[in-house]
């Protein structure tokens, strides 16, 4: 069984970072307009087809302003084609691009972020090539676009549009440039990242990774996911608990029913005060001070009826102080107290994977998941053969080629742990 990739593992030695950083502020064919209409998309799609070679591929969505992660805008570029700025606003089915495009490896950055709002207008690619993954395996310290493109290509893209309302119609033709220029050199990125893997012995490794980012499942949706309002561990008494329950429920509904962010309509440190002051008039919560900003103070008589509604509920329809149990393993500080063998096996587990992780030049999360570190240390196999601690890594979802570098250490650290 091999166990180490040939020719080395550390980042590519050949690999010396640009003297200057030549700085990339036009697109090479200029700020495309953005396309809107169904004949301005027939035009792309037939240009998509025709064109040659991998297709970068990116969207922007406005995160933190609107609610969910839908696409505001899609940019793709290919050889013979161009780029094109896609509007899935006004063009919410593009279907027709993945069909144009089918069978073409598509160039994404940070892929696991885009591919959901993608999917969302029916861009599903069949196969992709991860840059910031990539970026990871190869040891890189810093795997941000910006930084891969100035220390691969010795170009400088500018981010400075990368946090803003993607919303907003029309688009600036700053944000457009912008745009425009997160596509225009991935594939030449992709191109010195795949040589490099290719030469490290890493390119196998990258192809399995990219596929598992490519098929992931969505996750489940959160069970009572109001119990995630950041501050709520404040609240300590079912009462408390039930109005941080019916805010956050009716905020969500609001925010969906206008699309805007939850935090923007009302924060969670309002929710966290109104539960914890249990106010008994409107303007008791209008007076406190989170529901004083805009979009809140707007909304005073909504959020207090909430409030209400909490505080006339039977003790019997409060919520239990603790969660829905769940197979979500205690924080590992626990365990020591909690479970003080599979604290044992876990440090075993930690130190054979962070040591071959610093051997093949990588990340030790990017090596072996700490999910998966976790699970097999809380609940190990009863065979802790090489057979049996490889058919767990299975289960567990870890790659072949994860499991060829650390099948055999893992069984060694168990076997040991146990002893």
């Amino acid at each position: 069984m091999t166990t180490s990739p040939p020719s080395g593992t550390s980042a590519d030695p050949e690999h010396e970072p640009p003297p200057e950083l030549v700085p990339l502020t036009e697109p090479a064919d200029g700020v495309p307009d953005v396309v809107e209409t169904p004949a301005d998309l027939d035009r792309v799609v037939d240009a998509l087809r025709r064109g040659t070679g991998p297709v970068a591929v990116d969207a922007e969505r406005a995160s933190g302003y609107r609610y969910g992660q839908s696409a505001y805008l899609v940019q793709l570029r290919r050889e013979g084609a161009g780029t094109a700025l896609l509007d899935p606003r006004t063009l919410p089915d593009l279907e027709a691009v993945g069909q144009a495009l089918a069978g073409t490896e598509w160039v994404l950055h940070a892929a696991s972020q885009d591919l959901p709002c993608l999917a969302e207008v029916n861009l599903v690619p069949s196969r992709i090539f991860d840059t910031e993954l990539a970026g990871r395996l190869l040891g890189r310290e810093r795997v941000g676009l910006g930084p891969m493109v100035a220390a691969e290509l010795g170009l400088e893209l500018a981010k400075e549009h990368s946090a803003a309302d993607w919303s907003t119609r029309p688009l600036p033709e700053a944000w457009l440039r912008y745009a425009a220029l997160d596509v225009e050199v991935l594939v030449d990125l992709r191109d010195r990242l795949a040589a490099a893997l290719e030469r490290t012995g890493k390119l196998e490794w990258a192809l399995q990774e990219f596929e598992a980012v490519r098929t992931a499942p969505a996750p489940p949706p959160r069970q009572q996911p109001w119990r995630r309002t950041s501050g709520s561990h404040q609240v300590r008494d079912g009462l408390g608990l039930a109005i941080v329950r019916e805010l956050w429920q009716v905020r969500d509904a609001e925010a969906r029913r206008i699309d805007l962010s939850p935090g923007r309509l009302l924060p969670d440190a309002a929710i966290v005060a109104a539960a914890t002051t249990r106010p008994a008039t409107v303007a008791e919560l209008a007076a406190l001070r989170p529901f004083k900003h805009k979009a809140a103070a707007r909304r005073t008589r909504l959020w207090f009826e909430a409030v209400a509604r909490a505080m006339a509920l039977p003790t019997s329809a409060y919520p239990a102080r603790r969660g829905p149990v769940s197979d979500t393993l205690p924080p590992p500080r626990a365990w020591k107290d909690r479970n003080p063998e599979a604290a044992a096996r876990l440090d075993a587990v930690k130190l054979v994977v962070r040591a071959r992780a610093a051997e093949l030049d990588l990340p030790q999360e990017n090596l072996l998941t700490p999910e998966y570190q976790r699970r097999i240390a809380w609940d190990p196999p009863s065979d802790l053969s090489l057979v049996g601690v490889t058919s767990e890594l299975e289960q567990l979802g870890a790659r072949p080629w994860q499991i060829e570098q650390v099948g055999v250490l893992l069984a060694g650290a168990l076997r040991s742990a146990r002893d």
